[in-house]
């Protein structure tokens, strides 16, 4: 029994799953590749790729599939205030200690890189996907024009309802509705005046996705802890149009994350994840490890800073298989997680989705 909704319609796919960006390499083109052929869309993490890394990822994708798949930038941020000596030399220090043991050289003190969003776009509207989605907020409007000129699905990601209506209002064409279950990188923006507080703002999939579904006209993407057929017949029934799965795909084989990640999702209980900015400066969602327990949010320098000042620890850390020194990234739904290929977990997908609205639906 297909399923079908705006979100198939408008993409030309034959079930409403989107295989979440994961920006830091794993969703590899043979994994958004896959999820096409499978019926669904797959979409590049392209915050941390070069202009010409994203010309080179959408051929190995091109070479694999003539079907549709999607691309994902952050927002532009501001750049952050300069933090003081006395933060700046304690989050090094904290680090530092992590690298000895992974027999690195002292960290430097990070640096903010020139800011390349502009040539980042530019690259992405040139790459030939369908959909265009953003995290962290609302880029600039002429940025918004342009993807639209492309003709290109413009998605806004929401954790709450007031950012779902600034998205709306901003021209986007679907917004996905983050609960606080979702893995990785939190896509919480400032919506202006009566911003909630952050830890006041963890609305869960199931609180969130009726509200944001309510309060807006555009197709909703249910997104947070969805790992199965039941989650997404229950997203359906919440109103939404689709879900964004992302930590169901990291123990696929063709995620491009270290074993020792895929090991520790599939060991993780859902009791063992947290919010974190030890390693970014962002919040995000992963599998509590050393680093999460040896570095305080507040001790943790702002984005990007601390994502920079991390990065060769993290690189070492996969390099070596030390799951204690990597960003576990994973959402709230890992004892559901599995070993298999992309094209086996979404046959399995839309199998128990199928299961799932015969079920409530008295079909047999």
């Amino acid at each position: 029994m297909p399923v079908h909704t705006t979100l198939t319609q408008r993409l030309g796919l034959s079930n409403p799953i989107v295989q979440a960006p994961m920006a830091g390499g794993a969703d590899t083109a043979d994994l958004v590749a896959a999820v096409g052929e499978a019926g669904g869309i797959g979409f590049v993490g392209a915050a941390y790729l070069s202009p010409e890394q994203i010309a080179e990822r959408a051929r190995a994708i091109r070479a694999r599939t003539s079907r549709p798949f999607g691309i994902n930038l952050f927002a532009p941020l501001p750049a952050p205030e300069a933090p003081d000596a006395g933060r700046m030399d304690a989050a090094v220090a904290a680090i530092a200690r992590h690298h000895v043991d992974l027999g690195l050289p002292a960290p430097g003190t990070p640096a903010l890189g020139a800011d390349g969003f502009a040539a980042q776009l530019a690259a992405a509207l040139d790459c030939g996907a369908s959909a265009f989605s953003f995290t962290f907020g609302i880029p600039p409007a002429d940025a918004l024009a342009a993807i639209k000129a492309r003709g290109m699905l413009l998605i806004g990601t929401a954790t709450g309802v007031e950012e779902a209506v600034a998205l709306e209002r901003a021209g986007m064409d679907a917004v996905i509705a983050q609960g606080a279950e979702a893995g990785g990188h939190r896509g919480s923006f400032a919506t202006g005046p009566g911003e909630v507080d952050f830890a006041a703002g963890l609305v869960g999939t199931m609180a969130l996705v009726p509200q944001v579904a309510d309060a807006v006209e555009l197709p909703v993407l249910a997104s947070g802890g969805i790992m199965d057929g039941r989650g997404i017949a229950a997203a359906l029934a919440l109103g939404a149009a689709g879900v964004q799965m992302g930590t169901a795909f990291l123990t696929c084989a063709e995620a491009g994350i270290p074993e020792a990640h895929k090991q520790a999702i599939l060991d993780a209980r859902e009791t063992q994840t947290r919010v974190t900015r030890a390693f970014s400066g962002r919040p995000a969602r992963g599998i509590v490890n050393r680093v999460m327990e040896d570095i305080a949010d507040g001790a943790a320098l702002p984005f990007p800073l601390q994502n920079v000042l991390t990065r060769p620890m993290r690189t070492a850390a996969a390099q070596q298989g030390r799951a204690e020194f990597l960003s576990l990234w994973a959402g709230q739904g890992v004892r559901l997680a599995r070993r298999q290929t992309a094209a086996e977990l979404m046959t399995r997908l839309v199998d128990e989705t199928d299961a799932a609205v015969r079920r409530l639906t008295g079909i047999t």
